[in-house]
């Protein structure tokens, strides 16, 4: 008797994780599709790939720190360190905060910067050339 009651069991808790890893593999896969999809449709686009490494969208970002989103690339990047200094501190869990928003947070701020960098990485470089390389010397050396 004991034994068809344990054969039960193991029998219900197979189907019941059999399920579960089935419908995380779907949710997954439909998650993958949706980010290729994404990548077609604007290839050189840093949302796809900053997006799938953060697990965070840029909207998201901008709500956790209360920042306007980047327009056309550009942000306010002393408003968005600012906020993020405060609100850093303010979860710091030696203090009684939440390391989990404290590292939302740390994600909020590296998804805009994911978002902005490359576009001042390319403005950097354009008045570089517009103004001619000038490499630093050293009177010392």
């Amino acid at each position: 008797m004991a034994h068809r009651i344990i054969t039960k069991i193991v029998l219900v808790g197979t189907r019941v994780l059999g399920r579960a890893f089935t419908e995380a593999y779907k949710q997954a896969q439909a998650s993958s599709n949706y980010a290729r999809a994404q990548a077609k449709i604007n290839p050189n686009g840093v949302s796809a790939r900053a997006s799938l490494s953060s697990g965070m969208t840029l909207d998201e970002a901008c709500r956790i720190l209360n920042v306007k989103p980047p327009q056309g690339g550009q942000a306010n990047m002393e408003d968005v360190l600012s906020r993020f200094k405060k609100l850093f501190d303010q979860n710091d869990p030696q203090k009684g905060g939440s390391f989990y928003l404290q590292s939302k947070i740390l994600r909020a701020r590296e998804r805009i910067e994911a978002e902005v960098r490359p576009i001042m990485d390319k403005a950097a470089q354009e008045a570089e050339v517009k103004e001619g390389w000038k490499p630093k010397v050293y009177k010392d050396r």
